[in-house]
């Protein structure tokens, strides 16, 4: 993910930290200590309970994780946000109940970190004096190892539970979808689990303004989006689940060759409708001259400065046979609007969000309107 730090890897999975984390610890800073008139001790508790519980969401994401492991999925990457934490899979579960387990690993994992927990209060009376932790968490007066085992015990159940919740984006919602799918097709269950999910956040949200609750409208707002462009992303792979790159990428596209200039890139922008530019030589692909590559680069230095020398290469190339909903996701996960497409080493063209989206609405009015399109090869003229 853009805007994040790598702190350390774990099962060759990234753990990232978003560079808004630090809010949350500001937050917790006034939250124990300015407003609730503990000063620099409740400041302090504030900080250590907040590490100790994203330390707690880092396993649950891992839950998660492993388990789609097992399951022959890659994880990209955990980013911590300032709102929780997200485990970046390479593609959706196949089967029900993979998604199932992936889904309900999370919370198992809060709920055995609980029974952890009560067990060193038996052995160690970590409590306290507070027979309930709930009672804890209310008269926290000072920075103490009770004061922070109740917070962070109830906090973990907490966890658990909202992410039980039967509505995208939380693990709860998945699991809907996952006994729903066992018995339909996999975009009616998630229509229905959407449909519930968003009744759920209008629910939610009503409370919440009725009693004032600002922070339940923020839950039903989140829960409501979220719920939304679950909907959205598993209704464009159902559309696309039959079609491949080749129905759908831009053939005769305008190649620069890696001798040309950041001027000339710009001179091809302005007269004619291609912002990307695969650079190449011959029909060899070398890299990609994405706007934003040229935009930053003419930002810095030279107009004269070489393609070549800017240009993207470790862009992931697709091939006419990949499934277009998979180049769809592909594009997502690198936050491109556009993919090269290669065969045999050969340059073909360039897939764009916006070919994506034309396939897409095409295919959900008449998909029969579709042709069976042929390569037709790609115009490899000569810069100007």
């Amino acid at each position: 993910m853009r805007d994040s730090l790598k702190l350390l890897t774990i099962r060759g999975i990234q753990l990232r930290v978003h560079l808004t984390f630090p809010l949350i610890l500001i937050w917790a800073m006034l939250q124990f200590g300015l407003f609730t008139g503990l000063g620099w001790e409740g400041a302090l508790f504030g900080v250590i309970v907040i590490l100790l519980l994203f330390g707690i969401v880092v396993l649950h994401e891992l839950g998660h994780s492993i388990a789609a492991q097992n399951y022959g999925i890659e994880v990209e990457e955990i980013v911590l946000l300032p709102i929780g934490g997200v485990a970046m899979l390479r593609r959706i579960p196949e089967k029900p109940m993979q998604e199932f387990v992936i889904a309900i690993a999370g919370p198992a994992v809060n709920f055995a970190l609980a029974g952890v927990l009560l067990v060193l209060d038996v052995l160690f009376g970590l409590a306290g004096r507070f027979a309930d932790p709930v009672e804890g968490l209310a008269q926290i007066q000072t920075l103490s190892v009770a004061a922070v085992f109740n917070y962070v015990f109830v906090a973990n159940l907490f966890l658990a539970f909202f992410n039980l919740i039967p509505a995208f984006p939380m693990d709860g919602g998945r699991v809907l979808r996952a006994l729903l799918a066992s018995r339909m097709n996999y975009a009616r269950a998630t229509g229905i689990a959407v449909a519930i999910g968003q009744t759920l956040a209008w629910i939610i949200g009503l409370w919440g303004f009725l009693t004032g609750g600002f922070f339940l409208i923020l839950v039903a707002i989140f829960i409501y989006m979220g719920a939304a462009q679950e909907n959205q992303q598993v209704q464009i792979r159902h559309t696309l689940r039959d079609l491949t790159v080749r129905h759908a990428y831009s053939r005769r596209v305008r190649v620069l060759p890696p001798t040309a200039t950041l001027a000339q890139a710009v001179e091809e922008v302005m007269t004619g409708f291609q912002s990307d530019f695969p650079i190449c030589e011959g029909e060899r692909l070398l890299g990609l001259l994405t706007y934003r590559n040229l935009l930053d680069a003419l930002g810095k230095g030279d107009p004269q400065q070489l393609v070549s020398t800017v240009m993207t290469t470790n862009l992931q190339a697709l091939s006419p046979d990949d499934e277009l909903a998979h180049a769809q996701q592909e594009m997502m996960r690198q936050a491109i609007d556009v993919l090269p497409v290669v065969q045999d080493g050969r340059f073909l063209g360039l897939l764009t969000s916006r070919d994506v989206g034309e396939v897409f609405r095409v295919a959900s009015i008449q998909p029969d309107l579709l042709p069976t399109l042929k390569e037709t090869g790609v115009s490899l003229e000569p810069q100007r």
